[in-house]
C-alpha cells in the first residue's frame, strides 16, 4: 500500500475547499498577529506540505503500518518544523531562533487538526452518508 494518497483524493472539491479556508485563515492571522515568524509564504508552504502529508501520516498510524511510520516521522517533522527551519533561517534567523519551539507545538496541534479533518477517503456526500449510516446504527 502507498504511503501517499492517490492524486484523484487530493482533488475532492470538499478538501480543497476545506484547505482554501485554512490558507485563508492562516494569512489573515499573517496579517492581524504581530509574529515575527508568520508570513503569508510560510502560511502556504507549511499548508500545502500539511494537505500532502497529515492524512498520511494519521492513517499510517491509526492503521499500524509499521513499515511507513518512519516516512511518517519524517514527513511530520519535515511539515511542522523543518520546512519552516529552512524558510526563516534564510529569510531571518533571528526570528527562528526566538520562535522556533513555539512554533513547533502550535504547528503540530494543527496538522493532527488537518490530519483528522482529511483523513476521510471519498466525497463529501460519501463521507455524510458514512457518518449518517454509522450515528444510526448506534442507536439501539
Amino acid at each position: 500500500m502507498a504511503y501517499f494518497y492517490s492524486f484523484n483524493e487530493y482533488l475532492r472539491p470538499w478538501k480543497l475547499f476545506s484547505l482554501a479556508c485554512g490558507i485563508a485563515l492562516l494569512i489573515l492571522g499573517s496579517i492581524y498577529t504581530p509574529a515575527p515568524d508568520w508570513d503569508v509564504s510560510i502560511s502556504f508552504i507549511m499548508a500545502g506540505f500539511t494537505y500532502l502529508t497529515a492524512p498520511c501520516s494519521l492513517r499510517t498510524f491509526l492503521e499500524r503500518n509499521w513499515r511507513h511510520v518512519p516516512l511518517a516521522l519524517f514527513t511530520t517533522w519535515f511539515t511542522v518544523d523543518g520546512c519552516y527551519a529552512i524558510y526563516w533561517y534564510f529569510k531571518d534567523p533571528v526570528a527562528l531562533e526566538y520562535m522556533r519551539s513555539a512554533n513547533f507545538l502550535a504547528s503540530f496541534g494543527l496538522y493532527g487538526i488537518c490530519g483528522v479533518i482529511w483523513l476521510y477517503r471519498g466525497s463529501l456526500r460519501q463521507l455524510l452518508a458514512d457518518v449518517r449510516k454509522a450515528l444510526s446504527s448506534g442507536r439501539g
